[in-house]
């Protein structure tokens, strides 16, 4: 997926003066949906493939061969260390409801021009949706290298499980009793919520593109299991909790005119091995208004729930009222009680991105569940380990071009980069339908229940050649 965010917390985008002019000025191909081209491409594929119908369909699996074309000779020229750059994170400065803060986004960010401020840029936003309906499908839409993070989608995806400055996914498993581990379960859902950086999204990860990494004990690997539509697979494990962590992701982003939302399909799976307990959460979904007031928020009811302690939690993050001009930001509320009978156990209420305090029902008695301060504040991007084990298909090689470009602010560099790799995508592609072959993921496969489950089942995540200090 690859849509504009609109985050209250940047009303004052930065870029260097002389460049100004350039970061609203892109080509027309970046302003409409990818729809078109991609059918287009599909539709003369496909009358080459059908001349070569005669051959016997081939298994063209991940582990042979790559969808980004990148043979051993050129991956070994690709071997200097990729820039990886900062998380989405927290400002430490800020308090409850307060800024954000993500270095790589500023650097990247455009700037509006003087006359305009903030206006001029939501302008330009504006311009970029010209072609689209209400109602509209924005799975496929592309923007220009200047609304670019400087990093992929997947990348963003495994920030939010391998960035915490705490373990709190590690220690699920460490609570003496059942409620215990329910409410650690409960804090780092919260902690997997990150800022959506004003007017920026993430690469499109193309199919089979992977992101692997690992913090302490804990090992992190996505990959891009299916493009049209786009969905992501992530396993986690740590085998020294004897915890496992599987989701997978499907984002749904239309277009209604004044604002785009961002439904989440999909699920989240955590399992306490020694314990013998699963836990099943859902997502909340992404808001970006353009008017009245700028602004992006998380929002939606979302629930966790563990069947075998009978343990059942909804939290509702809570948009802001009248359009968003109103209310505080990033609120959140919620419950804790038994699916048995109702039984209220705790409320909570809060700030995802601040304090969320727990009351317990019985007792009377409040309680800090969850401070974003701490969790999500100081964190710091991976570093290159072991180069030689990055894989031709780890997001940060495929990129690499486009995030120098992106972070050194080269916009005509950054559109040369972009059309390379979607390029180099697009004759894998057409290679697979020529020789009639068929791509399958290298590390995940779809269950019947139409989910994505590891393919290794068992067999826990290998140490990754990126890990974070």
């Amino acid at each position: 997926m690859s849509f504009l965010c609109f985050g209250q917390q940047a009303i004052s985008p930065t870029m260097d003066d002389d460049n100004e002019e350039d970061a609203y000025t892109t080509p027309d191909e970046y302003f409409t949906s990818s729809d078109d081209d991609d059918d287009e491409g599909e539709q003369e594929e496909e009358k080459e493939a059908a001349e070569a119908d005669s051959k016997p369909k081939k298994s063209f699996s991940s582990t042979k061969s790559s969808s980004y074309a990148v043979d051993a000779t050129k991956h070994q020229q690709l071997l200097r260390v990729p820039r990886l750059t900062e998380p989405l994170k927290l400002d430490r400065k800020s308090s409850a409801g307060g800024k954000h803060q993500d270095a790589a986004a500023a650097a990247a960010k455009p700037k509006a021009a003087k006359t305009g401020g903030n206006g001029s840029l939501v302008a330009s936003v504006v311009e970029v949706f010209k072609g689209f309906r209400p109602g509209s499908d924005l799975t496929k839409f592309q923007v220009p290298p200047q609304f670019n993070l400087p990093k992929s989608q997947l990348q963003v995806y495994g920030e939010a499980v391998y960035c915490c400055s705490q373990d709190l996914l590690g220690s699920c498993a460490d609570g003496a009793t059942a409620i215990d581990r329910f409410l650690a379960v409960v804090r780092w859902h919260l902690s997997t919520t990150r800022p959506a950086p004003f007017a920026k999204a993430p690469y499109n990860p193309i199919l089979g593109e992977t992101h692997h990494v690992s913090a302490g004990h804990l090992n992190v690997l996505c990959e891009q299991v299916c493009h049209h539509p786009p969905v992501t697979a992530l396993y986690a494990t740590n085998t020294v909790k004897k915890v496992e962590m599987l989701w997978w992701h499907q984002p749904v982003p239309r277009f209604y005119g004044g604002s785009v939302e961002a439904t989440i399909v999909g699920q989240r799976v955590v399992k306490l091995t020694e314990h013998k307990e699963t836990y099943e959460l859902t997502s909340p979904h992404l808001l970006i208004r353009i008017f009245p007031v700028a602004s992006s928020e998380w929002v939606g009811t979302t629930t966790v729930h563990c069947k075998e302690s009978g343990l059942e939690a909804t939290v509702n993050f809570k948009p802001r009222t009248f359009f968003g001009m109103r209310g505080s930001a990033n609120k959140v509320s919620g419950k804790i009680f038994k699916s048995s009978n109702n039984k209220l156990l705790y409320e909570l209420s809060g700030c995802w991105d601040g304090i969320v305090t727990l009351k317990d029902k019985v007792r009377g008695t409040s309680t800090i569940l969850y401070d974003a301060q701490a969790a999500i504040a100081d964190i710091h991007a991976p570093v290159v380990e072991n180069l030689e084990g990055l894989s031709p298909k780890e997001s940060v090689v495929i990129w690499s071009d486009l995030t120098e470009s992106v972070m050194n602010k080269q916009w005509d560099n950054a559109r040369d980069a972009k059309r390379n790799v979607e390029e180099a995508e697009r004759n894998v592609r057409k290679a697979r339908l020529v020789e009639r072959s068929i791509w399958s993921p290298k590390y995940f496969v779809a269950a019947g229940d139409g989910n994505w489950v590891w393919k290794e089942e068992g067999q826990p995540v290998p140490h990754a050649p990126l890990v974070v200090k």
